[in-house]
């Protein structure tokens, strides 16, 4: 039997090796300090930046001041920045001071045609022409943070740069709400203009500031996670006549209220939503310049949400047959474009990458603050990245706590609200990630 002072010793020595355990697991479980020291160290830059670009936002394929303080600020850090990429977009390579993986960053820089009603002291007062019309001009989506968090994630991993295993692409993107009619531009001509070929990521990262979501907060989903998106322009051509005598021709815009009628079963009737959630959506009705004159035409314009291909296909079919038959019964015509354009694919979290990744996502916002999200009827050109290499995009927190985020103005609205302290939070969480991912680490 060992003696008493043997089994004391043991006892000891067990006693202070469960001393230590908790802490060795909340050392591995614990954010990189060189993550808080960044986020700490570039809090007053990325603010700074945030502010001027939502000062001077600028529509997809416009975006030529965004982009050249993007690539100033690249060649300040000592990188070769690429310039002109799907008209406005910019590039850059990281290479560290090890060997090791391939990673590439993506952030989307453009604003929408929206006025702001923020009141905010650095609102944006800036205007342009959209569609014809002059519009008011807004970050409203919140892509000047994603912007701002990028540089600062640039900046971060540059000062690491002799310690870093492998090399991490920047890709500062136009366009991501869509080209101007008539443009192209956006991710998928990214890819087409190489932004992979002479540089294959093993996987790649993206974030979106939310308004479903408390600043603090991450949102993750593994699998399809944003829906395809498809646009559709109908056009019902009746024939002109004076108001007070609508029988002297074809009225289009009775037509046209129908067709919208009707078009709300193609969805509700025809669907089995209890699979997959399925979205249509009329975003814009033109037709008539005067009180007492029944126009030629009527223009529909709207947006089509699935997650499924086959029931996308078959949306389309049911809008267009919906639009021909309803339009006949009034003696009417149309021509309907379903879809119009080639749409955005469904984003997808490769499953694999997600599971490995979201230790990391925790470690930035502690217990309870990594969220399950829902699947989200918004839609993202990061899919088309993704669909290259395995991808990982995730939603960081806009509304500020104690505010209940499901009535917060949502993105795209003249009064979205960004809690600025989601720019520390998606910088430090992009950061981690991307260090998490070189140096190897596992869940």
């Amino acid at each position: 039997m060992p003696s008493v002072a043997a089994r004391t010793s043991v006892l000891s020595i067990a006693l202070a090796l469960a001393a230590l355990a908790p802490a060795a697991l909340h050392a591995q479980d614990a954010q990189r300090p060189e993550v808080a020291a960044a986020g700490a160290a570039l809090q007053d830059k990325v603010l700074a930046w945030r502010r001027d670009i939502h000062r001077h936002p600028e529509l997809g394929n416009r975006e030529t001041r965004t982009a050249a303080l993007v690539a100033d600020h690249l060649r300040a850090l000592g990188l070769e920045p690429k310039t002109g990429i799907a008209t406005t977009g910019v590039t850059a390579v990281l290479k560290g001071g090890k060997p090791g993986p391939r990673i590439a960053l993506r952030a989307d820089m453009d604003a929408l045609p929206v006025t702001e009603a923020t009141g905010l002291p650095f609102a944006s007062k800036a205007t342009s022409t959209f569609r014809g019309e002059t519009v008011g001009v807004m970050h409203a989506c919140g892509h000047d943070a994603h912007t701002s968090i990028l540089m600062g994630v640039a900046e971060a991993l540059v000062k690491m740069r002799d310690e870093l295993p492998g090399e991490v692409l920047f890709i500062f993107q136009p366009a991501e709400e869509g080209p101007p009619d008539g443009e192209e531009g956006g991710a998928e001509v990214m890819l087409a203009q190489g932004v992979f070929d002479d540089f294959r990521p093993e996987a790649v990262f993206g974030l979106h500031v939310f308004s479903t979501l408390n600043a603090g907060r991450i949102g993750v989903r593994s699998g399809p996670t944003m829906a395809a998106s498809d646009r559709f322009n109908i056009v019902v051509k009746g024939r002109q006549t004076h108001g007070s005598r609508p029988w002297g021709g074809v009225d289009p815009i009775v037509a046209a209220a129908d067709v919208i009628g009707t078009a709300q079963t193609v969805v509700s009737r025809r669907q089995d939503i209890s699979r997959l959630p399925v979205v249509l959506s009329f975003g814009a009705i033109k037709g008539g310049v005067r009180f007492n004159i029944i126009p030629d035409q009527v223009e529909l314009v709207g947006t089509i949400r699935t997650f499924d291909e086959g029931m996308r296909e078959a949306v389309f079919a049911d809008l267009k047959n919906v639009a021909e038959k309803v339009a006949a019964a009034h003696g009417a015509t149309v021509v309907a474009n379903v879809p119009d354009t080639v749409g955005t694919p469904v984003t997808a979290n490769d499953p694999a990458l997600t599971a490995r990744m979201r230790p990391s996502l925790q470690k930035v916002v502690g217990e309870g603050g990594l969220i399950d999200m829902p699947l989200t009827m918004g839609a993202e050109d990061f899919s088309y990245y993704a669909r290259e290499v395995p991808g990982l995009f995730f939603f960081v927190g806009a509304t500020p706590a104690g505010q209940d985020p499901a009535k917060a103005p949502s993105n795209h609205s003249p009064e979205f609200f960004l809690d600025e302290s989601a720019l520390d939070v998606g910088l430090r969480a992009m950061l981690q990630l991307s260090l998490d991912y070189l140096h190897g680490a596992a869940p």
